[in-house]
């Protein structure tokens, strides 16, 4: 009768393994197709655009108008510094600039005055080349005068007295051309002087106009500066923690806290090296959100880093030196997001840990 119950038996067992077999070839053969035309990490993480706040003067800080965590739209006042040294320079350069614009008008006011001078002494020149060219006709008329007289007094035509009057006459016009051509040489001189003062003036308006530039950009600089006391958000999107306070020193250049942007989110997936033969530009991604559990989102592959993190890093690998230790490298990998709901979107934080699939056949 056992043995019985055992042959009954027997074909039941082998039918059970059979089928246990032949489910865990079909489950082993669908996981290595599957293998085969998937790559997947757990090494990812939601990458969002981060706006630096950094202070261009230095400074200490009057006022912190942000608080930890709060969304700030763009142009939203940060934080304001001290501003009386930036005010002081701004006046001195001010005052240094209406300076410059009253040497330009005395400049300008020399120059006019100098053209007045220039165009008096051409005035005085002409009439006093019109003066000798009326005794060069005197000296002329008196000379043909005293020819014929001399003829007449030597015959005894005319007295002596009238004679002298004629000579006297030669002698006052050759006087009075002589003086005339002094006056014309000193009022050339006059006009030389003048000419050579008002080129000097011309180039003092020069010097005057190029120093009202310099200090126009001087004042312009100083209003750059007193602007730079209010720092201001570039972007909209989420403060950072805020490490400063009030009465903090600032120095220019330094970082003082992030505006994490609020516009695009993306995925940073880090492959083994192993895992990008088949992986390019396109590929269909699912994504899976540790914060969303009950969501499944899809992505594509977007682009794939030309190096490794690791070469990225601010101590890079020397394999050269030192004992070599073969470590699998990774690869970082930009995933974007295929019809992300905006909702969705608001509650993803840059960091949050994601499992990416990537179809790779």
């Amino acid at each position: 009768m056992e043995n019985q119950t055992k042959n009954k038996k027997s074909p039941v067992f082998g039918i059970i393994l059979t089928i246990v077999i032949v489910v865990g070839a079909i489950y082993g053969y669908k996981k290595w197709s599957y293998s085969n035309s998937h790559e997947e990490t757990d090494d990812a993480q939601i990458a969002s655009n981060v706006s630096p706040v950094i202070s261009k003067i230095s400074g200490y800080v009057a006022e912190v108008r942000v608080k930890d965590n709060q969304f700030v739209k763009k142009g939203d006042t940060l934080i304001i510094l001290e501003n009386k040294d930036q005010l002081m320079t701004l006046q001195q350069a001010e005052a240094a600039l209406g300076t410059a614009k009253s040497n330009l008008n005395t400049a300008q006011a020399g120059a006019a005055a100098a053209n007045k001078s220039i165009s008096t002494s051409n005035a005085a020149v002409a009439t006093a080349n019109a003066q000798i060219e009326a005794a060069k006709v005197n000296v002329w008329k008196t000379t043909q005068d005293l020819k014929r007289y001399e003829n007449l007094v030597k015959d005894h035509s005319i007295t002596q007295q009238q004679y002298d009057q004629v000579l006297a006459a030669k002698q006052a016009a050759d006087k009075q051309l002589q003086i005339l051509l002094e006056q014309r040489n000193q009022a050339a001189q006059q006009t030389g002087y003048v000419s050579s003062q008002s080129e000097a003036t011309s180039q003092q308006i020069g010097v005057a106009s190029s120093m009202i530039k310099q200090r126009e950009v001087d004042v312009q600089n100083a209003k750059l500066n007193l602007s730079y006391t209010v720092i201001t958000a570039k972007q909209a999107g989420y403060v950072s923690k805020i490490p400063v306070q009030v009465g903090q020193f600032l120095q220019a250049g330094a970082q003082l806290f992030s505006i994490v942007l609020n516009n695009d989110k993306w995925i940073v997936a880090n492959f083994k090296e192993t895992q990008l033969n088949k992986m390019v530009e396109g590929q269909k991604v699912e994504v899976n959100i540790d914060a969303f559990p009950d969501d499944e989102f899809e992505g594509v592959v977007s682009s794939i880093s030309p190096a490794t993190g690791s070469t990225f890093s601010l101590l890079p690998p020397d394999n050269a030196s030192g004992n070599f230790v073969k470590v699998v490298q990774r690869v970082p990998v930009k995933i974007t997001f295929k019809d992300l709901k905006p909702e969705v979107a608001k509650k993803l934080r840059a960091g949050m840990n994601v499992l990416v699939d990537v179809e790779v056949k």
